[in-house]
């Protein structure tokens, strides 16, 4: 079954293995919730909790008390450094960004020596449920690469395959974003659209790209219709739309949240794991979903292993 909503995403995820998190930050008290919430629905089967050892113990939810391991680290560096640790030694398969910053956290990720890089960039995903829209609607990126090459764009687009091969979402409709519809060599995003539309061979494959397009025509069918895209097996009809700059991805989703009465989740793909990369302004139901995200994305890579 095709996935459309975060309810069905919550179902589909009670027949997979409870996820272990690894917590870089884990004196957070929005993160502790969210993992004793997700331990009470039978998500997580427990968790590795690294950072200030005496302030986790002091926030800690009795749900959690005798489930979770607590690492001690001194700061946000070496509580990042422990988490990712704990994924490579096999003791977590999800890393959750909880009190450090993103830069150290970030950093423990992307290290050739002891890190977790997978793909040659990182992407952050995000997730949309929203009424105006008939699906989950995926932005990428809009966290993480400021103004994406042509060939990050690729990288952009193999990442994020896991996701929603999880989500049974096949083909993968992908809605390659610029202002204009005709192809100008003085703008990169058309040019890199036509590429990308190109090498991922419309009409075939699990993974569908057209563009360029504007935001109208990646998911309005009437728009696609009256601008001559009728024909396009992604206009109208976009899973996931990327974005030519982070400005533009980041502005759209949070356009999303404040104008479309969106839920929202984001992940970040190109890892070995998947890993979520909490906002401050991050509620605990934001947290929890990113832990479903991370659950249809270990499906995902075992489906398509």
């Amino acid at each position: 079954m095709v996935i459309r909503t975060f309810a069905q995403l919550d179902m589909a995820m009670v027949e997979r293995p409870p996820l272990r998190p690894a917590v870089a930050g884990a004196d957070d008290p929005a993160t502790l919730t969210a993992l004793a919430n997700a331990l009470a629905a039978g998500r997580i089967a427990g968790a590795v909790l690294a950072g200030d050892a005496e302030a986790i113990k002091r926030l800690l939810p009795e749900q959690l008390v005798g489930k979770v391991v607590i690492r001690r680290a001194r700061d946000a560096t070496e509580a990042a450094a422990l988490s990712v640790a704990a994924i490579r030694a096999g003791e977590a398969d999800v890393l959750v960004k909880g009190s450090v910053d993103s830069a150290a956290y970030l950093r423990a990720v992307v290290s050739r020596e002891t890190g977790l890089r997978a793909s040659e960039v990182l992407s952050n995903i995000t997730l949309a449920e929203m009424p105006s829209v008939p699906r989950l609607i995926g932005a990428t990126d809009n966290g993480i690469l400021v103004l994406p090459t042509l060939d990050q764009k690729r990288a952009i687009l193999r990442n994020a395959v896991p996701l929603f091969a999880g989500l049974s979402v096949s083909p993968l409709r992908v809605a390659a974003i610029a202002a204009s519809e005709k192809v100008h060599p003085s703008q990169p995003a058309t040019t890199d659209a036509a590429a990308l539309r190109d090498e991922w061979a419309m009409g075939g494959g699990s993974v569908l790209v057209d563009g360029p397009f504007g935001y109208d025509v990646a998911l309005s069918p009437a728009a696609a219709a009256k601008k001559g895209f009728a024909a396009s097996p992604v206009a109208g009809q976009a899973d996931l739309i990327l974005f030519p700059s982070i400005e533009a991805g980041n502005a759209t989703v949070k356009a999303w949240k404040l104008h479309g009465q969106a839920r929202t989740a984001s992940i970040v793909m190109g890892a070995r794991v998947p890993v979520l990369l909490n906002s401050r302004a991050d509620g605990t139901e934001q947290r929890r979903l990113g832990l479903l995200l991370a659950a249809a994305v270990l499906a995902g890579q075992g489906a398509i292993q």
